[in-house]
């Protein structure tokens, strides 16, 4: 049986990663969550969540938020183009039931599988982390 986790190569997890995603991408945004994407030049998207203190000061929320997003991501990942997307919650996120989280996450997974990429060659010079 193949494990419900997200695989290590579906996730955003250096830090040069996120910060690429800061300064030049997309934006798209919705009620309780807005995200950043950008091509990746690989055959599949990745996640990075980056859901801040801001959104709330409980770990246990942020962290059901988290739980939300990569569910809601695991559902929809074959149907999105090749972009690395960092998502972040706005603070009216941890007032809304699951339901309704997960609409709405999927409204922005929709509106971004609708966007068009400019192609993006693979680096050939970068070595792979193991």
């Amino acid at each position: 049986m193949r494990p419900a986790g997200l695989p290590r190569e579906l996730r955003l997890r250096v830090a040069g990663d996120f910060a690429a995603l800061r300064t030049s991408s997309g934006r798209l945004g919705g009620r309780c969550f807005h995200l950043r994407y950008r091509p990746n030049g690989l055959a599949h998207a990745r996640l990075g969540l980056a859901i801040s203190k801001r959104a709330s000061k409980l770990a246990v929320e942020r962290n059901r938020l988290k739980r939300l997003l990569r569910e809601s991501f695991r559902r929809v990942r074959d149907q999105l183009p090749p972009v690395d997307v960092v998502v972040m919650a706005r603070d009216q996120a941890v007032q809304l039931s699951g339901v309704e989280l997960l609409a709405e996450a999927d409204a922005l997974w929709r509106r971004l599988a609708a966007v068009r990429l400019e192609p993006v060659e693979p680096a050939s010079d970068v070595i792979p982390r193991h």
